[in-house]
């Protein structure tokens, strides 16, 4: 895919200055138990990013992820070669890139993507919903629980969310990420539930296509998933280049 700075810059300029609006506190406990669900409170995993071209091709990516809290998380590459080594690290909004030929970190913003296709920074690095959204609108709609978010602040990469949600298992299965003028930036589907133990329960496989890029498509598998309490220490920029240590 081309580069995306022209349409980042787009993004950025079209955002509006975020205002309070009534939130649903029924919505917003529900949001809450739907980050649990998608992620325990500290964990690790290993996932898999496929970047799909509209001629076919593709370029695959494999990283390993560890967060914590509500607003830690480091990701660090293993695969292509190319690419092994290179680390992320979020802590709010606030994201670092660490690539080993350079040494040194380099600041990042969400709306990049370390690994160009649809997939940016904040979608790779994904913390609690509840942590950057509130709940303005709930309702029932063909057998599952919509609910529209709103930003808390202006730094986040989407002014609004919209959420459709399978009442069973309360995981997302379709979130449209739209600006603050409603323009629709990406959808992301999530699909596949799977038990990855320990009380995981959640969707597989994330997809995302966007009408802003006709023709392409990000995938995103997660492998494994489990419970790992460490320290705050990891998440640190001098410590990006030990990522890939931490694992078992």
């Amino acid at each position: 895919m081309k580069t995306i700075s022209g349409f980042i810059t787009l993004m950025i300029l079209m955002q509006a200055p975020v205002f309070a609006q009534e939130t649903i506190p029924e919505g917003n406990e529900i949001l809450m138990e739907i980050d649990r669900n998608l992620t325990p409170e500290s964990f690790e995993s290993y996932r898999k990013i496929i970047n799909i071209e509209p001629d076919g091709t593709s370029k695959e990516f494999v990283l390993y992820a560890i967060k914590k809290g509500n607003d830690k998380m480091v990701t660090t590459f293993l695969s292509p070669k190319t690419e092994e080594g290179r680390s992320t690290l979020r802590l709010g909004e606030n994201m670092w890139l660490f690539i080993p030929s350079v040494g040194k970190p380099v600041r990042i913003t969400s709306l990049q993507s370390v690994i160009g296709g649809i997939f940016n920074n904040s979608d790779i690095m994904q913390l609690d919903y509840s942590a950057e959204y509130n709940v303005i609108e709930m309702e029932e709609e063909e057998g599952q629980t919509r609910l529209v978010l709103k930003a808390k602040t202006g730094a986040v990469a989407y002014d609004k969310l919209i959420m459709w949600i399978d009442k069973e298992h309360v995981t997302p299965t379709k979130v449209e990420c739209r600006t603050a003028s409603g323009m629709l930036i990406k959808t992301l589907y999530f699909k596949e539930i799977k038990d990855f133990s320990d009380g995981i329960v959640r969707p597989a496989v994330t997809e995302t296509d966007s009408p802003l890029h006709q023709n392409y498509k990000s995938i995103m598998l997660f492998a494994k998933m489990e419970k790992r309490d460490v320290d705050d220490e990891i998440f640190t920029i001098n410590n990006m280049h030990k990522i890939k240590d931490l694992r078992k």
